[in-house]
């Protein structure tokens, strides 16, 4: 899996992150890099974020 630094560089995620910045961040980072899956606990909150 290929890493896109410059992208984590700039979309750290907060500190004590909300529930809706959570889903925001880890739906950018599913188009934006490929270093690994959206944790199972949000894909489908992250989905319906998508969709």
């Amino acid at each position: 899996m290929r890493i896109n630094e410059a992208w984590h560089k700039a979309n750290v995620m907060p500190k004590n992150a909300t529930l809706d910045q959570r889903i925001l961040r880890h739906a950018e980072h599913a188009k934006h890099c490929a270093c690994r899956p959206v944790p199972p606990p949000l894909l489908e909150l992250v989905e319906k974020h998508e969709g």
